[in-house]
This record gives structure tokens, C-alpha cells and sequence, in this order.
């Protein structure tokens, strides 16, 4: 493959929400932000070099860094004559539930590929950016990697082989609140049981199907009555202080329903109108300014075009 110097593209990854309550590993939403801002430039030598201008101190080994694993992989599957280098400016926080590990990995990923030409399909991306989240949580998942690669709502039906379908859906609003604690997704899973019982697969199987179902029908009330989770949530929230109460005070103020938003800590909660999400807002920032917890707060809607190129030299 050809070498041009110093081409480069700058991209924008957007935070993403993985599991849509109900939907662990298998559904995700894609969000307008927060966002992460990265520039990729080709290099004459087969290495990646990575480079940060935020304050997280994310490791810089490509192999060890959420980005990095994927264009090592990419250089290795064209086989290239030269490498690639990597500015991030990341703005969603590690550890917050919203995709930030998926926004380096697939933000890396869809750089790259423009770079080479656009060579590789949406699956292929996805494929590649799963590897970035086997570094950060130990395993490949593709719940939040999709939808920022694919924008909208996706459902992974399956990761081997890789299956995946975006979900048409009405107009929603997302509100988020960020306390200012981090849960590493590593350690949201240690939790979790290893076994389940049927009653409870059967209930969940039917939320699934329920929110897909609203999704397509534009039920906005079949969509409120499938965000239950009954399986993983009961054990995450317990490590989100005043989650029970920002549920409840939510729903109460008009919210369709909502949950944790990837491993926590963040909270979601999906509207219909930007009025009652904004009134949600309100709600979740007095519950955590009373408990004194630090927070930062988002009103956005659904981002259905994923990574998006900003430019190009």
C-alpha cells in the first residue's frame, strides 16, 4: 500500500451507551456528547505512536492503549510499509460509563480507514475497535464500539461471527449524570453472577424483545415498559450512590425510563421532548448536589452518524 507523507485526517468519537438497560452486551446507543477529538497522521515507519493532551495518563504503549491495539492490527492485517501517530484529546472521562474506551478504539479505527482508502467495511471497523476494548476491560465487546462506529441504536446479535443491526427509533432525548466517581468496567463485571435464573432470563428475553419492538414502532410507552433490568442492575447500582432515588424522581418527572448507562458510574434517562429532559436534569443535579457528590450533566439526543471526519490534509 502507498505511503503519504504527513496525510493525516482529524475525527470526532462520540460517548456512547451501552446495554440500554435491559440489553447487557448486546445494545447500544450512540450520543451526540460528549466527544472525544483525534488526529491520525501516516508515518514512514511500521510503529504506532500514541500521544495525549488530556490529563487521564492513559498508557502510551499502542498494545496497552485502547487506540493503539486497533492500528497495530490494522497495520498487521495490510501488512503496510508504515505506521501511524496518534493525538487524542479526550474529553469523555475514563471510568465514566459513556463509551470512552469505544470512542479511542473506534475513533482510531475510522481514521485510519480513511486514511487507507476506506477499505474496510463498518463490521471490519468494529471488529477492529473490539480489540482496543479486550485491553481495557479483558474482553471483546461490541455494545458500545458499534454504535459509535455505525451512529443510532445497534443490536449486536452476535460477536462471533460479527452480526450487527442498527435499529431505526423515534426521536429521543438523553439526559446523563456523571457523578464524579469511576467504576472500571473490569470491576462492574467481576461482580456480576455467574448464573441466572430462568424466570429472570425469561423476563429479561422479553424486555429485549419489548425495546427493540418500541424502538421500530415508534411506542414510546412499549419502550418505558421494556427499560427494565432485572439481572444486572439489581448488583451494579450498589456501587452508584443515590441511583435508586435519581430512578424513581426521573420517572416521576416524566422520563420514559433509564438506568445505568454502560458499567456506571453515569445514570441515563431517555424523553420524548427536551422540555422533561431538561427537567430531568434538574432533578438528577439537586439529588447529588444534596448528597455533595461532584457531577457534570448532559441534555443531548441521538447521534445517529457515529465518529464523523472533521478534516483532512
Amino acid at each position: 500500500m502507498k505511503f503519504e507523507a504527513e496525510k493525516k485526517v482529524v475525527v470526532e468519537a462520540p460517548g456512547t451507551i451501552a446495554n440500554l438497560v435491559c440489553g447487557f452486551d448486546v445494545l447500544g446507543l450512540c450520543l451526540h456528547t460528549p466527544h472525544d477529538t483525534m488526529e491520525l497522521k501516516l508515518i514512514e515507519e511500521k510503529k504506532v505512536i500514541i500521544r495525549s493532551s488530556d490529563k487521564y495518563s492513559l498508557p502510551t504503549e499502542p498494545s496497552q492503549n485502547t487506540a493503539g491495539a486497533p492500528l497495530l492490527e490494522i497495520l498487521q492485517e495490510v501488512d503496510a510499509a508504515f505506521g501511524f501517530e496518534l493525538l487524542i484529546h479526550k474529553n469523555i472521562m475514563p471510568g465514566s460509563g459513556l463509551g470512552s474506551s469505544a470512542a479511542s478504539a473506534a475513533g482510531a479505527v475510522v481514521a485510519a480507514n480513511h486514511l487507507l482508502g476506506n477499505i474496510f467495511n463498518k463490521n471490519d471497523q468494529v471488529r477492529f475497535a473490539m480489540s482496543g476494548e479486550k485491553v481495557a476491560t479483558g474482553v471483546k465487546h461490541a455494545d458500545n464500539v458499534a454504535p459509535c462506529i455505525f451512529g443510532g441504536i445497534t443490536l449486536i446479535r452476535s460477536i462471533f461471527p460479527l452480526d450487527i443491526i442498527s435499529i431505526p427509533a423515534p426521536q429521543l432525548y438523553v439526559t446523563v449524570i456523571h457523578p464524579q466517581i469511576e467504576v472500571k468496567t473490569s470491576d462492574a463485571r467481576q461482580i456480576l453472577r455467574k448464573e441466572v435464573l430462568l424466570k429472570d432470563a425469561i423476563r429479561q428475553w422479553g424486555n429485549i424483545a419489548g425495546l427493540v419492538a418500541g424502538l421500530m414502532k415508534n411506542d414510546y410507552e412499549l419502550i418505558g415498559r421494556s427499560l427494565e433490568d432485572v439481572i444486572i442492575e439489581p448488583i451494579r447500582s450498589i456501587l452508584i450512590p443515590g441511583f435508586d432515588e435519581v430512578k424513581k424522581n426521573c420517572k416521576n418527572a416524566g422520563a420514559l425510563g433509564g438506568g445505568i448507562s454502560g458499567s456506571g458510574p453515569s445514570i441515563f434517562m431517555l424523553s420524548k421532548s427536551r422540555e422533561t429532559a431538561e427537567a430531568i436534569e434538574k432533578e438528577m443535579q439537586m439529588i447529588y448536589q444534596r448528597i455533595g457528590l461532584a457531577h457534570y450533566t448532559y441534555v443531548t439526543t441521538l447521534n445517529m452518524d457515529g465518529v464523523k471526519i472533521l478534516n483532512q490534509a
